[in-house]
């Protein structure tokens, strides 16, 4: 009974060993990959469409259309940089402070969980985890991320981001963005306009850029100020960003 047990034990375990070799293989694969060809998909995009199909919506279709960081407006990477993660051109892929303020936050208010996610670790989160809160998945998105900074520029980090980042129900990346809102290319992007798409990021199905709130216009004016105060272009400049 006892080498019964023991075998399956075994036959479990190098089960276990063969799926984290194989999904190490495949996220190291793709950071390879992805650090010069274009993302067809993220993760995220995956699971809005299971999670559609599994509720019978068969007519959601996740839309995204890929550009370079050439292709994009200067004000788009600065706002999405204002409002997400200012030091991001600075750290290594994790804002220590900031992750240290969120948990002193969050040990106080438990009701209003506060993150510190760096621009680095949502695009890791996006291309290749799942949403939702949990120390697994936080535990690959930081393993992931330091794959990403090893790998990848800061521009190309960007660029990924800004392609894959959700602007909206089935909107995703700034090109889809900036049609599906503006009517115009994400290239001619203003910065007031580049402001309210970077101002629903945190939640971009609760905050409607096409009919944005009240809340989401002040954002969109602080992530302005913030903008000004990063000294514009000459801030995405400065730091090769574009």
């Amino acid at each position: 009974m006892r080498k019964g047990r023991s075998s399956l034990w075994i036959s479990l375990r190098r089960i276990l060993v063969r799926m984290i070799l194989a999904l190490v293989i495949f996220w190291g694969g793709g950071i390879a990959l992805f650090s010069i060809v274009p993302v067809p998909f993220s993760a995220v995009m995956v699971e809005r469409q299971m999670s559609a199909w599994l509720t019978g919506d068969f007519g959601y279709v996740p839309h995204s259309d890929w550009v370079d960081m050439d292709d994009i407006s200067p004000y788009m990477g600065l706002a999405v940089i204002a409002a997400e993660d200012q030091k991001f051109p600075q750290h290594w892929g994790f804002d220590v402070a900031a992750i240290e303020k969120a948990l002193t936050h969050n040990q106080r208010h438990e009701t209003r969980i506060r993150g510190a996610s760096t621009l680095s670790q949502q695009t890791a989160k996006n291309l290749f985890l799942w949403d939702g809160r949990s120390w697994l998945r936080k535990g690959l998105e930081a393993g992931l991320t330091v794959g990403i900074e090893t790998v990848w520029s800061k521009k190309r980090i960007l660029t990924v981001y800004l392609n894959i980042a959700e602007f909206g129900d089935g909107v995703f990346g700034v090109e889809a963005a900036a049609q599906r809102y503006f009517h115009k290319p994400a290239s001619k992007l203003t910065m007031s306009e580049a402001a309210l798409l970077a101002a629903v990021l945190p939640n971009p199905i609760r905050f409607k850029a096409g009919t944005p709130s009240g809340y989401v216009r002040n954002r969109q004016a602080w992530i302005v100020r913030q903008m000004h105060q990063l000294g514009g272009e000459t801030f995405m400049a400065q730091n090769a960003l574009h």
